[in-house]
């Protein structure tokens, strides 16, 4: 079954925890047989904690408890060698406290890394998250991410097919065509000119394009089919039972809404 959408299905987006890991999986895959021999794609991934207070540091770091035994004393274990007893070192038992369960974020990503020369990261490649589009942790951590990928020459590849949230591939909004400012945006940058990006228009009328992946400046670019990765999530992912009776949150713009208004069926 496949979705009744030409391209991206905005459906999708209310499902994007599922949809972001298959499709960093799906196109991990996708890549690996076509890399050079040295070359290795690997999923990669970071974890931090959101915290609604501002400016906060703390709050990355989680509560811990104690248990500590009466008079310091610590269990003794025979260690088999000559019947020696050792001391077992306890460990500090540390929990993440109730209130904070849900702020724990982990997003995954790819790395194109180079074997020969003792795993030299080449190529990022993310699907950006929903944490990285809006004001806070997960975002000031995204915009690290883009200028150390720059000042260490790493091809940067930044894929956005969320709505919701504010502009946060690198390349600027006001300097992208028109064409390319649709819902859904695409950037690649070479390391080799880190002050072009190339960029692709993306339609909710058309099937998702198959963008080029830079390597090194010896390899020739390699394809990522995107639309394939999207089809691959809609039907491993069992998305047949979305109810297209609703219009998808958000809202569609204006142009795009005769996509929904009309009968959409499997």
């Amino acid at each position: 079954m496949r979705s009744p959408f030409p391209g991206m299905d905005p459906y999708l987006e209310a499902h994007w925890g599922d949809v972001h890991t298959r499709l960093i999986i799906y196109a991990s895959d996708q890549l690996q047989s076509k890399l050079p021999e040295e070359l290795r794609a690997r999923v990669e991934e970071r974890v931090f904690v959101e915290s609604e207070v501002e400016n906060d540091s703390r709050s990355i770091y989680p509560d811990v408890r104690v248990v500590e035994r009466p008079n310091g004393q610590r269990p003794l274990f025979d260690s088999g060698t000559g019947g020696i007893a050792v001391a077992i070192a306890e460990p500090v038992v540390v929990r993440m406290p109730d209130e904070m369960q849900d702020e724990v974020k982990t997003e995954t990503f790819i790395e194109i890394r180079d074997a020969s020369s003792g795993g030299r990261v080449v190529t990022v490649i993310e699907f950006v998250s929903p944490s990285n589009k809006m004001p806070g942790k997960g975002r000031d951590l995204y915009r690290r991410r883009q200028l150390e990928l720059e000042t260490a020459h790493v091809n940067s590849v930044e894929i956005d097919l969320l709505r919701a949230g504010n502009h946060v591939i690198s390349c600027p909004l006001k300097i992208m065509p028109a064409n390319c400012r649709g819902p859904y945006r695409i950037s690649v940058q070479r390391a080799t000119e880190p002050d072009a990006w190339e960029v692709y228009p993306v339609s909710l009328r058309e099937p998702l394009p198959t963008i080029r992946i830079p390597l090194r400046e010896t390899d020739p670019d390699v394809p990522l089919n995107l639309q394939a990765l999207i089809d691959q999530c809609y039907l491993n992912g069992n998305y047949g039972d979305i109810d297209y009776g609703c219009e998808p949150e958000p809202k569609l713009d204006a142009g795009d809404a005769p996509l929904w208004q009309r009968k959409l069926g499997p």
